[in-house]
């Protein structure tokens, strides 16, 4: 085996994101008490739990916007803990997120809003990033929505073009913040859909945030259980569903309450 074949192995069996007996407080608020899991290159691994939990915060250590009060983060393999803003510009090339308001800016049209990644990087002509807009837009199911601006957008389709922008810079790994709150089923179901085929397409790893059980079970390769600022659980679906706890019961069939009325 050659030296760079041997590299790419090695860096295929690391995780590509960790978090190693991470705690984070607010005040008197214990959000994340030694929490750890991993998820290795190509995984997509669902954060569930009721709201406050620490489900979105994680995310936010994860992106450096937060720093662990203790413990080790760990994004695109490198210990990200201590790193300055200068060190992270460069996880985030690698790591982005897809926030759940979407973050689109007003005063741009859709297309302008996903060009705008390609147009930081440098180095590409105007007709290269028109194509690449396109194409991007086109794999989310947006093209025709290129020239409006993301007040004439629904919620669904505002996260859709995030998505696009999000791909515009070519990342290794996209975090998700609740993808489907706040939208319609079948707006839902097309989000969740388009997650699991950019994942195969473009071999993504992902995190998604949630509390929607269908989609964790559509998407998760493994799931992490946060309640009272513990993982109570970190494993597959299937073995989510065999789980004694409690509060991972009462999702459960909640969840089937939900199916069963709709």
């Amino acid at each position: 085996m050659s030296a760079s074949a041997q590299s790419t192995a090695q860096s295929a069996s690391r995780p590509y994101i960790e978090f190693l007996e991470v705690s984070k407080t607010f005040g008197d608020n214990v959000v994340l008490d030694r929490v750890s899991f991993n998820v290795m290159p190509g995984e997509t691994v669902c954060i569930l739990g009721r709201s406050g939990v620490g489900k979105s915060v994680s995310l936010e250590l994860l992106m450096g916007f937060l720093k662990a009060d203790s413990g080790r983060v760990i994004a695109a393999g490198e210990d990200i803990t201590n790193f300055t803003e200068e060190q992270l510009e460069i996880v985030h090339k690698k790591v982005t997120m897809v926030f759940q308001n979407g973050a689109l800016f007003d005063s741009l049209t859709v297309g302008e809003n996903v060009a705008f990644p390609l147009r930081e990087g440098g180095g590409l002509t105007e007709q290269q990033i028109y194509e690449i807009v396109d194409g991007l837009l086109k794999m989310v199911g947006v093209e025709e929505m290129r020239d409006l601006l993301p007040s004439d957008l629904s919620t669904g389709m505002k996260r859709s073009v995030a998505i696009a922008r999000a791909l515009a810079a070519r990342p290794e790994c996209i975090l998700y913040d609740e993808p489907t709150t706040m939208v319609d089923p079948l707006m839902a179901q097309l989000l969740g859909d388009l997650i699991k085929r950019l994942k195969i397409q473009l071999n993504l790893t992902s995190i998604v945030v949630t509390h929607d059980m269908r989609l964790a079970q559509k998407l998760a390769d493994r799931v992490v259980f946060l309640s009272e600022a513990k993982a109570i659980f970190f494993g597959t679906y299937k073995e989510l569903e065999k789980s004694k706890e409690p509060i991972v019961q009462d999702f459960l069939q909640l969840d089937e309450l939900q199916v069963k009325c709709t």
